[in-house]
């Protein structure tokens, strides 16, 4: 038997919960950009902050962050362009990523903390650390280089996303993003990830696709003064291990970490070993 003044409560109880913020899903101005972001955990632990790949959103660090925020304060954005942040008006470079990252920590009331980037978001930490050194604790560095491709590789894609939108090149990129026995065995997985990616918005997609091609970041990369652990999937066909592991020899005192049967992005095919690998680089280090 429905009872509508049972009902009523519940509702105006979800309400006032809304209000209170409960339920808000939580956005920052950064930068003049709506910024997507979340934080979980809490300790006195160093906090991590995730910078996220080409054509992903915060939902890539999901496996990672549950484990790690168990003990340390996490936060996870969505950058420009991408995930429920805002398209940049106007064109930017890497540089303008690693300052959102830098507004974003400041937002969030952190001065001192580590970063943990796959691809660009790498190359954002690079970035970030060479921009502001001292309230860099520490890199994790997963599947990047300080340069990425080439300018034509890029321009010939930035073409083809303009031109047709992300759907066409999905295929070849989950080639990339994902080693084959993922590909075989967990297609269902496959299925949603190619989903967030044809569904990104092909401007922010097209204009992250131009800082990467417009940067290099070996003189940043050469200036880290931090401990840093440098990451790489062994079927990473978008940067491939030998790669990945000269950045790891430009990186004064860099560890270096492959994984092997994974490839682009080890947050998603290997969440529990890339949270150990996180969890025993970051136990060296000091709280703050």
């Amino acid at each position: 038997m429905r009872c509508p003044n049972l009902l009523i409560s519940i509702c105006d109880a979800n309400a006032q919960n809304s209000v209170k913020g409960s339920f808000a899903v939580p956005f920052a101005r950064i930068n003049e950009i709506t910024t997507w972001y979340q934080e979980s955990g809490s300790g006195p632990a160093l906090p991590v902050i995730f910078a996220n790949s080409l054509g992903t959103d915060h939902r890539i660090w999901a496996g990672v962050t549950n484990r790690l925020s168990a003990t340390r304060r996490c936060v996870v954005y969505d950058k420009r362009g991408h995930g429920m942040s805002d398209l940049s008006p106007q064109p930017y470079a890497i540089s303008d990523l690693a300052a959102d990252l830098l507004a974003l920590a400041d937002h969030c009331g952190i001065e001192r903390f580590v970063i943990c980037g796959v691809s660009v978001g790498g190359m954002v930490a690079l970035a970030s650390a060479a921009a502001q050194p001292e309230r860099i604790a520490g890199l994790v560095l997963c599947d990047t280089a300080p340069r990425i491709g080439t300018p034509d590789m890029w321009n010939i894609r930035i073409g083809q996303v303009r031109n047709d939108g992300l759907s066409g090149i999905a295929d070849s990129v989950m080639e990339r993003w994902f080693s084959p026995g993922f590909r075989a065995t967990r297609q269902d997985e496959l299925a949603g990830w190619r989903n967030l990616l044809s569904r990104t918005p092909a401007q922010g997609y097209a204009e992250t696709c131009a800082a990467i091609r417009d940067a290099d970041l070996s003189a940043q990369a050469q200036a880290i003064a931090v401990p840093t652990l440098v990451v790489a999937g062994a079927d990473d066909l978008s940067t491939p291990p030998d790669l990945v592991r000269a950045l790891a020899d430009q990186v004064s005192g860099a560890q270096f970490a492959l994984i092997e049967g994974v490839g682009h992005i080890p947050s998603i095919e290997q969440p529990d070993l890339l949270a150990d690998l996180l969890g025993e680089f970051l136990e060296t280090m000091p709280h703050e």
